[in-house]
């Protein structure tokens, strides 16, 4: 027996008592309440029809401000009074409306205060959803088999990203959702717009081929850090971000890929092949921008590290110079010179590159602290300008200049300083301040 034009139902055995009870009053004439015999046909539908699910196209929608639902399901012949009450409502997806094919499922039942019998609905799915979760699970299957979603190949996302790429719709709400949690957090980041189209048949390959252009260049520029993003919706308006060609896009991109489709509850297969998978536009953005703030703290502390380091170095060249001026004289006093020349040359490159390198990376970093380089760059000149007081000092200690006072040094022809005429035999070099004389003893 067909009923309603939307559900075969078998009758069973309370129907038959139903009939039975129908002709025994025919015989025994008996008087019903309205309630009573709406209580058994309540009975009788809950029974014999019980929970099904109908398909059809809804009408008359009403939300009230209980947040219970009330339509009607129709086809061409026939229609279902329908209610979804609040606590079943809160987990369907699906944005109910007049006009929208659906398939709902829930238990038949009779309002008994109308005498209407009706279906309480539990879930909501567009109308073909069935079929789209069975193809979702499939493909989800397939690429899990080939090792696409296997965490080894998930990528980090870089610290500190300097110029991200953004694929979605130029005009949805997710675009300034992200922008605006990302530029306050980090002020400056570049941003790649690449518009597509984020539903419908086709949307599919137009993301593809945004990946595919970030991946090869093409005039884009290198970025980053990838991002797709779209605001939620059903599984029909989130469906390309389930096709093939999305997915394979993702797992061959050379750049890490965001992925922020839909809202907390929604996943897609691109969710699940993306490294790294964001519940909601402003969540993506949350993850990916470092949070000023903490950026210029830690800036701060490394200037001061970089100072105290500075002066270190500065303490240690003052008590080398002193020992140097405490030695001059004694031993080999032109080696010496040689080799404080060369410490003081070593200690200046460390000086000059070890804080340039570091400034040049924080200066990739973070381009809006540009100022603090002229910070550094003073403190340098003034470190600079000691040390080469400090030179001045160690030069006024130079043992040559006792040549220029009349001395002389006396050396044998392999250079060996005299300090006895003992012994001493050979050729001889004797230098004065002005040159050197060669003799023989």
């Amino acid at each position: 027996m067909q009923m309603n034009g939307f559900f075969p139902v078998e009758w069973n055995t309370p129907g038959v008592q139903l009939d039975l009870e129908f002709r025994q009053s025919a015989e025994m004439p008996s008087v019903l309440t309205v309630a009573e015999l709406t209580g058994r046909i309540r009975s009788l539908l809950e029974t014999a029809v019980g929970e099904v699910w109908v398909e059809g196209e809804i009408s008359n929608y009403r939300r009230q401000s209980s947040g219970h639902h009330y339509f009607t399901l129709k086809d061409g012949s026939a229609q279902l009074a329908c209610v979804l009450f609040a606590g079943d409502a809160r987990s369907v997806k699906v944005r109910l409306e007049d006009g929208l094919a659906v398939q709902a499922f829930g238990r038949v039942t009779v309002y008994e205060a109308r005498g209407q019998y009706q279906l309480v609905v539990r879930q909501v799915q567009a109308r073909g959803a069935g079929a789209l979760q069975a193809k979702f699970e499939a493909l989800k299957q397939k690429l899990a088999a080939e090792g696409l979603f296997d965490a080894a190949r998930k990528r980090p996302l870089p610290p500190y990203p300097r110029r991200i790429g953004l694929i979605t719709s130029p005009t949805g709400a997710a675009i300034r959702d992200f922008l605006n949690v990302l530029w306050r957090r980090q002020p400056g980041i570049e941003v790649v717009l690449f518009p597509v189209r984020v539903q419908g048949a086709g949307a599919s390959r137009e993301i593809a081929a945004a990946l595919d252009a970030f991946a090869n260049g093409e005039g884009i520029g290198v970025v980053d850090l990838l991002v797709l993003t779209r605001g939620g919706g059903s599984i029909e308006d989130l469906w390309e971000f389930n096709e093939e060609i999305v997915a394979r896009a993702i797992a061959r991109s050379p750049v890490p890929v965001v992925n922020a489709v839909g809202h907390e509850i929604d996943f897609t297969i691109a969710d699940f092949v993306a490294d790294l998978r964001a519940p909601t536009p402003s969540a993506a953005a949350e993850l990916i921008a470092a949070d000023g703030g903490l950026l210029a703290q830690h800036l701060r502390q490394t200037i001061r590290r970089m100072g105290a380091a500075c002066r270190n170095a500065f303490d240690l060249l003052a008590a080398r110079l002193q020992s140097a001026r405490r030695s001059a004289g004694f031993g080999e006093p032109l080696r010496r010179i040689r080799e404080r020349q060369q410490d003081l040359d070593r200690r200046m490159e460390d000086l000059r590159h070890f804080p340039a390198m570091r400034l040049q990376e924080y200066r990739q970093r973070l381009e809006q602290f540009r100022h603090l380089r002229r910070t550094v760059d003073v403190a340098f000149a003034q470190a600079r300008e000691r040390l080469a007081q400090k030179s001045a000092l160690l030069e006024i200690m130079n043992p040559l200049a006792t040549l220029q006072r009349g001395y002389t040094i006396t050396t044998d022809a392999k250079g060996t300083i005299l300090r006895s005429a003992q012994g001493v035999q050979g050729e001889l070099v004797t230098r004065f301040a002005d040159g050197e004389v060669k003799s023989r003893t």
